[in-house]
């Protein structure tokens, strides 16, 4: 896996507010690390709920970039660690304008910079 790629991942059971079952994600970690024996990688859950896509930061792309069934959001407030044993099926890989577009709002999310 690499960084800008969806993914299919098996989070299994959801609780709470997490994000749980088969679904798409957004890998997000360096590939220094995604190359590493480090088990985990940080990613970005999708949905297809278009209403959160008026949520602050996070982003909708459409079903043409993301090679998805349906159009969908990037769920940034729920950016997380998984297991690497969680990655199902590689999907696609998102355009630099919209990973440019992630990044500045992931630093708008963690503080470190304001929209």
């Amino acid at each position: 896996m690499t960084r800008g790629e969806l993914w299919w991942i098996d989070y299994g059971v959801p609780f709470g507010s997490e994000p749980g079952y088969k679904r798409p994600v957004l890998v997000m970690q360096n590939d220094l690390f995604n190359n590493s024996k480090i088990n985990t990688t940080v990613v970005i859950p999708l949905t297809t709920n278009l209403l959160l896509a008026d949520v602050p930061c996070n982003t909708y792309i459409d079903k043409k970039e993301s090679k998805l069934s349906k159009d969908s959001v990037i769920l940034l407030s729920q950016i997380g660690v998984v297991d690497k044993q969680r990655f199902v099926e590689k999907i696609s890989k998102i355009n630099k304008d919209t990973m440019e577009k992630i990044e500045n709002n992931i630093m708008f999310i963690f503080g470190i910079k304001t929209l």
